[in-house]
């Protein structure tokens, strides 16, 4: 009696900037499809962090297993080759529990490391950082330009800085194609209900209490971890210290969210692989294909 083979789960990608609806739109895919979502944003890999991070609440993450949260504590530190090793790791989990891994988020590096293959792990040059470290901002961001260096979505935070130059001719070596058996979906959204969906996400934070949050983990991490220095932390840190009203923190965070969601926009619009459609299509899509990859 012949065996019957079980073909191999394709890796779903769903990728799009922030507030775009993509870990929404994941989790109706993953219920449908007996999925299991990674995250793929630098900004969730920060435990304690949740409120101004916009992480997954519990109760969503309790509908379908969720991986890529919590991975580190606020000052460790953590590279794009440290979350290509785990994101790899369970994608072949997810798989050999016979499941559909769904790789989601707005961090084109790290969603680009997988699909591309990015072959990294270059030893860090100590002495090379030390000197970058010696640097400001300011002059970081000159080099930057001098070198041809694409500055990180994070630009305001050094240490992402830092790790873009450090990359430098690093990725040269990877894919021209995405690996095999790989759906990528990018989530196109008109600018103006965007803009309007980052309001409202910024509005939400405080009423789940950002300011509280910021104000403990400060307390517990202090200002100059690397994790307070990324999202609305710095902003509540100048609120806290009486530098920005309330109001200017608001209007402040979502100037720089919107900024924020352009550059991923600039980055993914570069992967000529992905198929951009509507957040409300993309289910239908994403479970069509995934039917015929069954039959092939």
């Amino acid at each position: 009696m012949a065996t019957e083979t079980i073909r191999e789960q394709p890796l779903v990608v769903i990728a799009g900037p922030t507030a775009s609806g993509k870990s929404n739109v994941a989790i109706e895919i993953a219920v449908a499809c007996e999925g299991e979502i990674i995250s793929a944003d630098s900004r969730a890999i920060y435990k304690h962090f949740n409120i101004g991070t916009a992480k997954l609440s519990p109760a969503e993450q309790a509908e379908v297993p969720h991986w890529g949260l919590d991975l580190i504590e606020p000052n460790e530190r953590y590279s794009v080759a440290d979350f290509k090793l785990y994101a790899q790791q369970k994608i072949a989990e997810i798989r050999a529990r016979g499941h559909v891994p769904i790789l989601v988020g707005g961090t084109g590096l790290y969603v680009d490391a997988i699909i591309f293959d990015y072959q990294l792990g270059k030893p860090a040059d100590l002495s090379y950082r030390g000197k970058l470290e010696a640097m400001s901002l300011p002059e970081l961001y000159e080099y930057c330009k001098k070198s041809n260096i694409s500055l990180p979505e994070n630009y305001q935070n050094k240490r992402y800085v830092i790790r873009a130059i450090e990359r430098q001719g690093v990725n040269s070596d990877k894919h021209t194609t995405p690996v095999k058996n790989t759906i990528i979906v990018g989530i196109t959204t008109d600018k103006k209900i965007l803009r309007q969906r980052i309001e409202m996400r910024a509005e939400h934070l405080f009423d789940l209490g950002v300011v509280e949050e910021a104000k403990n983990l400060g307390k517990l991490y202090g200002w100059d971890s690397e994790a307070m220095k990324g999202n609305i932390y710095p902003l509540l840190h100048r609120y806290l210290n009486g530098t920005m009203t309330l109001n200017e923190v608001k209007q402040k965070n979502v100037t720089l969210d919107w900024r924020l969601a352009k550059r991923q926009l600039t980055w993914l619009r570069r992967n000529q692989y992905i198929t951009w459609l509507p957040v409300g299509q993309v289910k239908e899509y994403v479970l069509d294909r995934l039917a015929k990859s069954q039959q092939a």
